[in-house]
Formats: structure tokens, C-alpha cells, sequence
């Protein structure tokens, strides 16, 4: 892996902002459930923002931490999907696709998180 200069070069970071955005861009019945769009908004925003911290640390045991810890704020994230879906809040396609932003951003934190513990 090429030597690394900042958080924005990160492939996971790039996913989770993705995802975020689109989190933001949810339409319809949800903008009344006030409660569910604050949570599901701030869990997406906290993966962004823990790869970005993580990356700052000094040590890969450090940056490990943040990374599971934005992984922890992923699978929140994931729950409410299904509550989305449950509440019909969304359709199928629609969370769907937001399933393969989450998933896409999921695996590139385990491969960065694999690729700094090899390091170790």
C-alpha cells in the first residue's frame, strides 16, 4: 500500500462519505420521524468522522481502535436500515442500494484494519 498523506486518500473514507451523502438525500416519510433521521444522520456522520480520527493517531493500534469504532457506528447504521424498512419508509430498491454503500465502505475498513495489523 502506498504511503498514505491524508485521511481523504482513503478508499474507506471515500465509501463512508458516499454513504453519508445518501443518508442526507433520504426523501420521504422519515423527514417526519425526526428521532430516526437525527440517529441514522449522526451514526453515518461518526463513520466519516472516526476513519478521519483514527487516521491521525500515531499508532496503527490507535488507528485500529477508530476504525472499529466507525465499524460499531456501521452496524447502527445497518439496524436502522431494517427499521426503514420495516416502517416502509423506504422501498426495497432504495435500501438496497443504501445496504451496498454501507457494505462497500464495511469492507474497506476490514481490509485497512487487516492491512495495518499485518503491519504490526
Amino acid at each position: 500500500m502506498p504511503k498514505l498523506t491524508q485521511f481523504e486518500e482513503l478508499g474507506c473514507w471515500k465509501a463512508a462519505r458516499k454513504l453519508t451523502v445518501a443518508v442526507y438525500r433520504i426523501p420521504g416519510k422519515m423527514e417526519k420521524d425526526y428521532g430516526l433521521k437525527d440517529q441514522l444522520r449522526r451514526a453515518s456522520v461518526s463513520i466519516m468522522n472516526n476513519i478521519a480520527e483514527g487516521f491521525g493517531r500515531f499508532s496503527d493500534r490507535e488507528k485500529i481502535r477508530y476504525l472499529e469504532i466507525a465499524q460499531s457506528s456501521a452496524n447502527e447504521v445497518r439496524s436502522m436500515f431494517y427499521l426503514l424498512e420495516d416502517l416502509n419508509y423506504l422501498e426495497e430498491k432504495e435500501v438496497a442500494h443504501l445496504r451496498t454503500l454501507l457494505e462497500d465502505c464495511h469492507k474497506q475498513c476490514w481490509g485497512f484494519i487487516k492491512y495495518l495489523k499485518s503491519r504490526t
